[in-house]
C-alpha cells in the first residue's frame, strides 16, 4: 500500500509542477511585467517567485511521503553572493533543490529546455541563461555574478548513471577560470537512485528515497600557472573538480 500511495504522491506532485510552470507564463509573469517595469527587478522578483514555488514542491515531496530530504548547510547556501556552485547531478529534481534553498539563484540551462512547454515560461521570465550563446555565455554569466547572484553549474552536463564515476566537461571549468568567482561545491546524494536520466518519474523505488545534499567538508583547491593556455587549464581543472566529487561523493 505505501508504495501505491508514494507512486500516486509522485504523480500529484509532478502535476502540480506541471501546473506552476503554465500558470507562472499566463498569471504571474504578465503581473510582474505590470508591476515592476525594470527588466531587471522583473527578474529578481520572477526568481524570487520560482525560489518559493520550488520550496513548495520540495515541501510536498517530503509531506507527501515521497521523499525525505536532509538539508546540511542550508544557512551558509542562503547567504551566498556571486559564487559559482558546482553541484554533481545524480536525479531530475536537483536544481528544484538547490533553486528552493538559494533565492538568488541563477542557472545555465540546457538550450532545448527553452522549448518545453512546462519550463519555458519560467525561463523566459528568470532569465536564466542558456548554453545556446556559446559567444556570450562567458559575459552573461559574469554580469550575473556581478551582480551578485549565484551562479547554478552541473559540471557532468547530465545527469549521473548510477553506479558509474563522474565525467565532467570543460564548461565548468571554463566558467570558473575566465570569471573568476569564488567556486563552492555542492554533494548531492540519493539513496536509492531514483529520476535518474534512464527512469521516468512513475519508475519510483520501492521504499522512499532520501535527498542529502551539503558542502563538502574538504576545499576544492586548483593551482595553475599563468602563462599555461586556458585549454590546458580548462582540462586540468575539469580533472582536479572530477577528483574532487569522486572522493567526496564516497565520504556521505
Amino acid at each position: 500500500m505505501n508504495y501505491y500511495w508514494r507512486l500516486v504522491a509522485t504523480g500529484f506532485c509532478f502535476f502540480m509542477f506541471g501546473l506552476g510552470g503554465l500558470i507562472v507564463p499566463l498569471i504571474a509573469s504578465p503581473l510582474l511585467w505590470i508591476v515592476y517595469r525594470d527588466i531587471e527587478v522583473r527578474k529578481q522578483k520572477s526568481r524570487k517567485m520560482v525560489h518559493c514555488l520550488f520550496k513548495l514542491f520540495v515541501f510536498l515531496l517530503q509531506e507527501s511521503g515521497v521523499s525525505r530530504f536532509y538539508i546540511k548547510d542550508e544557512e551558509k547556501l542562503k547567504n551566498l553572493q556571486g559564487h559559482i556552485i558546482m553541484a554533481n547531478h545524480p536525479s531530475l529534481i536537483d536544481v528544484v533543490v538547490l533553486i528552493s534553498i538559494i533565492p538568488n539563484a541563477d542557472c545555465v540551462v540546457k538550450a532545448d529546455l527553452f522549448s518545453n512547454p512546462f519550463m519555458k515560461g519560467i525561463l523566459n521570465t528568470t532569465g536564466y541563461i542558456s548554453n545556446e550563446n556559446t559567444d556570450g555565455l562567458i559575459g552573461d554569466c559574469d554580469k550575473s555574478l556581478a551582480k551578485g547572484n549565484n551562479l547554478i553549474i552541473f559540471p557532468e552536463g547530465t545527469r549521473t548513471t548510477p553506479g558509474k564515476a563522474m565525467k565532467f566537461q570543460r564548461g565548468a571549468a571554463n566558467i570558473a577560470l575566465r570569471c573568476q568567482a569564488p567556486v563552492t561545491t555542492v554533494l548531492i546524494k540519493v539513496t536509492p537512485t531514483t529520476l535518474t536520466k534512464s527512469e521516468k518519474w512513475y519508475q519510483i523505488p520501492e521504499k522512499r528515497f532520501e535527498f542529502s545534499l551539503q558542502i563538502p567538508n574538504k576545499i576544492l583547491k586548483f593551482d595553475y600557472v599563468d602563462n599555461v593556455v586556458l585549454s590546458l587549464k580548462s582540462r586540468q581543472y575539469t580533472a582536479a573538480l572530477e577528483q574532487h566529487f569522486n572522493e567526496e561523493i564516497e565520504r556521505i
